[in-house]
């Protein structure tokens, strides 16, 4: 579990997390929503190391791992994804997964010169594995496609694919669904579904896509003005008067009670 406590994030005046304190519950799908400049992406930023926060603590199980840098949430399981992706786009879609777990032992110069053959079984072992995360996510026939031509949701689910070569524990979504089509944006969801159920995986993610977080999401975290405003499942949030308010809109609320 992912537990963070009165979270501060100040740059000079401007207080963008303002007493941040939630929970994202071990195998979960937790959603995170809110207006533009609520904080959703700063907080995401301090909970995975990418900002030192001002204030406040995060644990993991237990643990405290305030301040560590992605590279240390990484060896614990702790990774995110960004809202625009982030590909080596000359290599191929199978190369970017090789390319992720740590402590290869080609990336070292004296073994590339004496361990030849222990090279080429691990990347070998590595090339199946990342054929077998293409299957699981549909996509088997863009391997060897560059990732630079790949659309944005093809992007995305090379991201998510990454998160599937490490031990991950916990992900975090940046708008996964940003500039995808509906067909790609279902395909992105069953295999987050699929990764919570049969793998155990841990999911926070933001998303503006309502309908979206409705169907993946619960429990459903509103941020406001740096702050948590409400919580609970996706019916409690639209019905709540202060969500309505400052982020769905009285539009949703008339059609609600129409």
């Amino acid at each position: 579990m992912i537990v963070v406590t009165d979270i501060h994030k100040h740059f000079d005046g401007f207080h963008a997390v303002d007493g941040a304190t939630l929970e994202i519950p071990t195998g979960s799908i937790t959603g995170l929503i809110g207006p533009n400049g609520a904080g959703k992406t700063t907080l995401f930023n301090v909970i995975a190391g990418n900002l030192a926060p001002t204030s406040g603590t995060v644990t993991m199980n237990g643990e405290d791992i305030t301040g560590l840098k992605p590279h240390a949430l990484f060896e614990k399981g702790l990774l995110r994804t960004f809202q625009i992706a982030h590909e080596f786009h000359s290599m191929t879609v199978r190369e970017n997964l090789m390319m992720v777990p740590p402590r290869q032992t080609g990336e070292t110069l004296w073994n590339t010169w004496f361990a030849r053959g222990r090279i080429a079984r691990e990347e070998e072992a590595l090339a199946r594995t990342a054929d077998e995360v293409l299957d699981f996510l549909t996509i088997s026939h863009l391997a060897d496609e560059r990732a630079g031509n790949l659309s944005g949701g093809q992007k995305k689910l090379l991201e998510l694919g990454r998160t599937m070569m490490t031990d991950a524990k916990t992900v975090f979504l940046d708008e996964v669904g940003a500039g995808v089509n509906r067909t790609l944006l279902n395909t992105i969801g069953d295999a987050i579904q699929r990764l919570n159920r049969e793998r155990g995986y841990t999911f926070c993610m933001i998303e503006h896509d309502m309908e979206f977080i409705g169907r993946l999401c619960d429990p459903v975290i509103v941020m406001a003005e740096g702050k948590v405003l409400a919580e609970g499942t996706i019916d409690d949030i639209k019905n709540d008067e202060q969500v309505i308010e400052a982020y769905l809109g009285t539009g949703l609320k008339n059609k609600a009670t129409a």
